[in-house]
């Protein structure tokens, strides 16, 4: 396993994304994963299978100091003491006492963002939250959320795949020593039908979605989340820590944008 190492925090660069994910099969997908070596696992209030994941993590046996889990405030609850009961709420279906990472799932312009982050900091002087940070925001939105913002935000995460432009994000990112954090890596299958993909994979033994995975997280800054409910997917995207692209082949994927 690779790691980013974000304000003192190692967090692993590849994780399980649970969106859709429900009940059982939910519940067997995350204890499969950490059992076979995750230890970075996405869910939301928004998901509605956080219940399932907390299960999960019990079955697994893994200490949860070894976890980093993260969850996702929606919109709606974004006001000051809003934000508190959402994370709360969370706590409850995950049956845990702290989330690792706390992420504003969406923003939302009719509620300003110093009250957002105010609930944010409250949860971390508590301690029911450890970090927080941001999704689907713009780089003037994240700006904005660091200025106002009285502690770091980890983390905005992001639609972000071959076929998928993010690179001023990205650069953000980079400078500011914040996470870029890839959902729907694999473009939701997409990466398998090109035959740029195909062809770098061939030189290495590995599918396009290794590729794709390790092109996303030889970059500076970015952590990857592909979903994978069954153990060959889980297992085949953890394979991509024993082989690394060159500039050229970088280059390439990027230009299939």
């Amino acid at each position: 396993m690779e790691f980013l190492n974000v304000f003192g925090e190692k967090v692993p660069k590849i994780g399980l994304g649970t969106w859709k994910m429900r009940g059982d099969d939910c519940r067997r997908s995350v204890r499969s994963a950490l059992e076979m070596g995750y230890r970075h696992i996405d869910t939301a209030e928004l998901y509605n299978n956080e219940r399932e994941v907390g299960q999960a993590i019990k079955e697994s046996g893994v200490d949860r100091e070894d976890i980093f889990l993260v969850s996702k405030a929606w919109s709606n609850h974004l006001r000051k003491e809003s934000i508190q009961r959402a994370c709360e709420g969370s706590l409850g279906r995950l049956g845990l006492e702290y989330i690792d990472l706390y992420l504003v799932h969406r923003p939302n312009k009719s509620v300003p963002l110093e009250e957002t982050t105010a609930g944010l900091k409250a949860l971390m002087e508590t301690g029911k939250i450890r970090a927080m940070g941001v999704s689907n925001f713009s780089v003037s939105q994240l700006d904005r959320t660091r200025s106002v913002a009285s502690k770091p935000i980890f983390t905005n995460q992001v639609e972000y795949h071959p076929f998928y432009d993010q690179d001023e994000l990205l650069a953000y990112c980079q400078k500011h020593k914040l996470a870029l954090t890839a959902y729907s890596p694999l473009d939701r299958g997409r990466v398998m039908r090109n035959r740029t993909l195909q062809e770098i994979g061939e030189r290495y033994s590995k599918d396009p979605a290794q590729v794709a995975l390790r092109w996303l997280i030889q970059q500076e800054s970015v952590i990857a989340i592909p979903k994978a409910s069954s153990e060959s997917h889980q297992q085949a995207n953890l394979q991509v820590f024993d082989f690394q692209l060159n500039a050229e082949e970088m280059e390439q994927i990027k230009d299939l944008r």
